[in-house]
């Protein structure tokens, strides 16, 4: 115990040991984080679940089966295949009404969009497919539009097709390119334009997307959320977002794009080039509380160093188990933060976990220094590290620069106070104490 409290290189050593053992918590901590966000993301898709989960629209596109024949063994065997021909313009324009639902303590963003659908077909050119034209069963053509979640369609859906009217059916013959969606059967005519309109009432969460399959798609989008994020492989050409709302526009050609406008057979490129909008929910309160449990090393490390600091510069000794009492206490930082951001936003979290934590540590060091400039010293280094902690919280990209500058900082400043410190006299004089004591014992 004597050597303990004499030998400073077995108290750092106890110091180094300390702080590795509080990363056990940490990760922990960390684990504990990820298991509150996955139970928040089993909560959502639930609710998503149950409204229209994430909604893709692709199409509308025609659809041509056609007799395609291969060998198996000495047969000639036939099976049905499909062309596909995409549209020379798409034009879609529609509003979305968010809303934010609740269950306990989760929420989730889900929205109803009423979309305008328009535009037209080229006339179709089956000569240029290298199929024989009597293998095309035309009168068997359809035409669909791929939607990712049906539960989400609210309405009827009557599709204009050249100025006749049919209600869509469910499901798509083939799964070329969507799994599910709705598809017509018309009278589709090769040797002009088709023209087709029409509206959908659609139900969905979070995002809401697009595929670019016309020759020219053009997307209009508005709604009063706040917070957009344009999503996808296009970026709009014109947006205006405020605090009542946002106002969007695309435009993408056929070249912008790695599909063709007809073809044989699946393509599921088609449904892979998206774009749109995510409703964002303002913070994700789990995903900055994990960054900040990713920092608990630096911050046990350096307070532990400014204690060992004043005990290098000071007669006062303090104990491992006060120590570890300090280390514990900042961990509970973490799992302040975690459950107070979950009821209020997470910038006040964030300052009523850590003013709890400098006022309980700041106390605790004045009872075991019994100095007020001590204790003071203390509390601004606790008010600095959780002052610059919440800086690179907020500076995501330049965080790692930010980081390095600030430990740079620290290192030159330890070194400038221990400069005119003899290290070999301090252990020389520790260790003739230890003899002293012993001998005087004896």
């Amino acid at each position: 115990m004597k050597n303990l409290k004499h030998s400073i290189g077995i108290r750092l050593s106890i110091i180094t040991f300390l702080t590795l053992i509080l990363l056990i918590p940490s990760f922990l901590i960390q684990n504990l984080i990820s298991e509150r966000e996955n139970r928040r993301n089993s909560v959502v898709g639930k609710i998503s679940q149950k409204w229209g989960n994430k909604q893709t629209i692709v199409g509308p596109l025609i659809s041509v089966p056609y007799k395609h024949y291969y060998k198996s063994g000495d047969k000639v065997e036939q099976t049905i295949r499909y062309a596909h021909f995409l549209p020379e313009n798409l034009n879609i324009k529609g509003s979305i009404t968010p809303e934010v639902r609740y269950r306990g303590i989760y929420k989730v963003i889900v929205y109803n969009s009423n979309l305008s659908i328009s535009g037209n077909f080229p006339a179709i050119n089956l000569n240029s497919l290298n199929v024989p034209l009597e293998d095309f069963l035309l009168k068997d053509a359809y035409v669909s539009v791929g939607i990712s979640d049906m539960s989400g369609i609210k309405d009827l859906i009557k599709i204009n097709w050249n100025d006749k009217e049919f209600f869509a059916n469910p499901g798509i013959e083939s799964n070329d390119i969507s799994d599910s969606g709705i598809s017509i059967s018309p009278d589709i005519k090769t040797a002009q334009k088709n023209h087709f309109d029409f509206k959908i009432n659609l139900n969905g969460s979070s995002d809401l997307l697009f595929s670019p399959v016309g020759k020219q798609t053009n997307v209009q989008l508005s709604s009063d959320w706040p917070n957009p994020s344009f999503t996808g492989n296009f970026l709009p050409v014109d947006r205006e977002v405020n605090s009542t709302g946002f106002n969007s526009r695309w435009k993408v050609l056929q070249l912008n794009r790695n599909f063709p406008q007809q073809w044989l057979g699946p393509n599921h490129e088609v449904s892979k080039s998206t774009f749109g909008v995510n409703l964002l929910l303002p913070v994700d309160a789990y995903q900055k509380t994990m960054r900040t449990a990713k920092y608990a090393i630096m911050f046990i490390s350096l307070t532990f160093l400014t204690f060992f600091m004043i005990e290098l510069l000071s007669n006062k000794i303090i104990h491992p188990v006060q120590y570890l009492l300090i280390g514990f206490a900042l961990l509970i930082f973490y799992t302040l933060l975690l459950s107070i951001s979950e009821y209020v936003v997470f910038e006040y979290a964030y300052l009523i976990a850590s003013a709890t934590i400098i006022l309980l540590i700041t106390v605790y060091s004045y009872s075991v220094l019994s100095d007020m400039g001590k204790a003071g010293i203390i509390f601004v280094t606790l008010i600095i590290l959780y002052g610059y902690l919440y800086i690179l919280l907020q500076l995501q990209d330049f965080a790692l620069l930010l980081g390095s500058l600030g430990l740079f900082v620290v290192l030159a400043l330890v070194m400038y106070l221990t400069r005119d410190i003899d290290w070999f006299e301090i252990m020389n004089s520790q260790a003739k104490d230890a003899i002293k004591s012993k001998s005087g014992a004896d």
